[in-house]
């Protein structure tokens, strides 16, 4: 690790994208910095992707990883939530895409004595459609896991945006998405939805009018529509 793969808050200048937890800075040469700002240590998150990547699953390339910060690879292209929107992607595809990156994921053998690796935080916003394909990014949840948390853990956040209480720009069109998406899943996305409920509502980043519609969200992901 050397003083170009951690620079300090001075060094890299304003962030080009943030998200509910973390700012992300463009280091040059194909890297990008990102910081949690919650003081969250990016350490076990970057052991994770880099488990993962040498097993083959699409991840960023990790660089370095020291308390909050984490150097890794720059992807270019958009989200896969970008390209539903504008009209690049359709909508049965990216169903596709998201289930078979779980299938994938739920494919390789735990760090440790557990079913699977989980990431627990897949949607469309997660996954970028670089020139490599699509890469799952934001690993800030995953390590072992029940796969069936990670199916329904998923299938939650799309219902969330579907019943309205997440605020996005793909709106109703979330509901569809997620039909397809429980339509080509693996495992049973309902088994364990209590217990994703359950760590949604434990989230930090959860506000507390998403925290209210979870039930209904849940109810939509069991096919009460």
């Amino acid at each position: 690790m050397t003083g170009r793969d951690m620079a300090g808050p001075d060094a890299v200048g304003l962030p080009f994208a943030f998200g509910r937890e973390a700012d992300v800075y463009a280091l040059g040469d194909g890297r990008v910095l990102r910081r949690y700002r919650n003081g969250a240590d990016a350490e076990p998150e970057a052991a994770v992707m880099a488990y993962a990547g040498n097993q083959g699953f699409p991840v960023p390339r990790v660089f370095a990883a020291r308390g909050t910060d984490l150097v890794m690879e720059r992807l270019d292209g958009p989200t896969l939530a970008q390209a539903l929107m504008a009209g690049d992607v359709t909508l049965d595809r990216g169903a596709t895409i998201l289930a078979d990156l779980l299938r994938r994921l739920h494919e390789l053998p735990p760090m440790g004595d557990a079913d699977t690796i989980v990431h627990l935080d897949l949607h469309p916003e997660n996954v970028v459609l670089s020139q490599r394909g699509p890469v799952l990014i934001d690993w800030r949840n995953a390590g072992d896991g029940p796969a069936d948390l990670d199916t329904a853990l998923a299938a939650l956040i799309l219902a969330q945006v579907a019943v309205g209480s997440i605020d996005h720009e793909l709106g109703g069109r979330a509901g569809e998405l997620l039909d397809l998406f429980l339509a080509r899943v693996p495992g049973d996305p309902v088994r364990l939805l209590p217990e994703a409920v359950e760590f949604r509502r434990g989230q930090p980043t959860m506000s507390p009018e998403e925290i209210e519609q979870l039930s209904v969200a849940a109810a939509r992901v069991r096919g009460v529509k």
